[in-house]
């Protein structure tokens, strides 16, 4: 490790962290996912969770309705989560899978999932509790597609620098589960509800853990042109089901919706404003950017670096707060994600620049990496990163051409590591200036 910033860009960096905190705490679903839960049904309570948030919403769910007084033996669930997410449910299986390249555990959790949607009766409800990460965590690969066949496309639409919504819109078409299919598989029930947390750009209910209760808007020749656009190779059983009329995704009219609603609890402008309030609170006057921010990573950097020379040059005091989901195209063989990339671009255009500070990070505790729940969240720059690194003897610029930013701010000790937060409204960046 390198030496420490000066004193006063450290109480910069404390701030930082703070917002962050802030940010996450108005995400999670303890703030947020009680008042929406609906009264016991009649019959059996049937709880399915997936994504990093699954099952700490599961757990809430479950103490809420033992708190109510619902008999134990009336509720059934199962929740999936990434791995080193899980938090004990009561009565509701607590699982542990694959993200973002998901895994057999994940087979496994889903197909009972499936079962168990397939059992409700009229007088069930089926509370699905959905964030981030679900797309990964709830995988049923459809017709002969093998999980490493699965696993395969799944890394190469993340190595290609592809969107969310234009993966999603390829696992879709390759599952059994997403895309309206488990509102199929519970058609029975007397009542579908599901309760999301957002981590997808303008909260669209069809990209949220790729839209496993609703109508999908997305087609078998949109998924094919995504495919072929990107470059990633498909197996025959892939190219089979992608070729497949009878494979089309339910849409909007299909019976399976009737009994069906779709809410949203928490999004990610919910962790901006909250971030927002905080700089505030501290002297700083807030930007908002957008929650919605897609697009290379360092390029989406420079952008920002640039109006935080204008901000200084202007002589304000200002936080310059943004989230969404940016990408990298991977061409070197480094370590590193979305996050640490854009911190490691932003200092390299940002060069020094006096009393500029910024802190890049995934609001569910994790960017890219190895899919560990060790892996760190992101990484924090200021007006000493590049002299410090200098001093180490390492190399910004190469660093960023090798996608090799965790090693780089590993060395400096500045990798943001909140460990799993159990929520998720993807990206929270944040530029102090002055």
């Amino acid at each position: 490790m390198t030496d420490a910033p000066r004193p006063e860009t450290a109480a910069q960096r404390a701030l930082l962290l703070s917002l962050l905190d802030a940010g996450v705490t108005a995400a999670h679903p303890r703030g947020c996912l009680v008042p929406h839960l609906p009264p016991a049904p009649a019959g059996r309570l049937v709880i399915l969770g997936a994504g990093k948030a699954g099952a700490s919403m599961a757990a809430l769910a479950e103490r809420h309705y033992r708190a109510q007084g619902l008999d134990p033996a009336r509720i059934a669930g199962l929740a999936v989560a990434r791995h080193g997410y899980g938090e004990p449910a009561g009565v509701i299986e607590v699982v542990e899978a694959g993200h973002p390249v998901p895994d057999e555990a994940g087979i496994a959790a889903t197909q009972r999932g499936l079962e168990l949607a397939a059992s409700a009766g009229p007088d069930d409800l089926v509370l699905v509790l959905l964030s981030g990460g679900g797309s990964a965590n709830w995988i049923a690969p459809a017709g002969a597609l093998t999980l490493s066949e699965k696993q395969g496309i799944t890394r190469a639409l993340l190595r290609s620098g592809a969107a969310i919504d234009e993966i999603n819109c390829v696992r879709k078409h390759l599952s059994r589960i997403k895309g309206g299919r488990l509102a199929q598989a519970a058609r029975n029930a007397g009542r579908l509800l599901t309760l999301a947390i957002s981590d997808v750009p303008r909260d669209d209910p069809a990209v949220i853990a790729s839209g496993p209760t609703v109508p999908d808007p997305t087609t078998l020749a949109d998924a094919r042109a995504i495919c072929a656009r990107r470059g990633i190779p498909l197996p025959p059983a892939a190219e089979a089901l992608l070729n497949d009329p009878a494979n089309e995704s339910p849409k909007p009219g299909d019976p399976a919706f009737a009994r069906t609603e779709f809410r949203i609890v928490a999004r990610p402008i919910d962790a901006l404003n909250a971030a927002s309030a905080a700089a505030a609170e501290a002297g700083y006057d807030p930007v908002l950017l957008g929650a919605d921010l897609e697009g290379e990573a360092r390029e989406v950097a420079a952008e920002h670096a640039r109006l935080a020379r204008d901000l200084a040059a202007a002589g304000r005091k200002a936080a310059l707060i943004s989230g969404g989901e940016l990408t990298v195209t991977i061409r070197g063989e480094g370590q590193g994600g979305p996050n640490q990339e854009y911190a490691l671009a932003l200092a390299l255009v940002l060069d020094g620049a006096p009393g500029i500070a910024a802190l890049s990070a995934d609001t569910d505790g994790t960017d890219g990496g190895r899919g560990e729940a060790t892996d760190p969240a992101g990484a924090l720059i200021d007006p000493t990163t590049l002299a410090r690194a200098a001093a180490a003897g390492l190399d910004a610029r190469a660093s960023l051409g090798e996608n090799d930013s965790t090693p780089f701010f590993d060395r400096l000790g500045d990798l943001v590591r909140p460990g799993p937060t159990r929520t998720n409204v993807n990206d929270l960046r944040i530029i102090l200036v002055g």
